[in-house]
């Protein structure tokens, strides 16, 4: 007996200085019903809760400096 699997949700949040790369993004994964593509909204408002998600997710900010986006997987 086969048992279904759910897919995992994959999300790419992109830096808010490369629009070229959300397009980019946006384009090749519309067909994709388990990616979403979302622009970093964060602002320096948000200072507190950049804070705790560093925590939570130390690597995400490290990526959207140094290559423009981050690459999440949730299941």
């Amino acid at each position: 007996m086969l048992q279904s699997r759910a897919m995992s949700r994959e999300i790419f949040v992109v830096a808010r200085d490369r629009p070229d790369l959300f397009r980019y993004l946006s384009e090749t994964f519309a067909e994709a019903d388990n990616v979403d593509v979302i622009l970093d909204r964060r602002s320096g408002e948000d200072a507190a809760a950049r804070a705790h998600e560093r925590r939570a997710r130390p690597k995400v900010e490290e990526d959207l400096r140094s290559v423009g986006y981050a690459f999440i997987t949730l299941p």
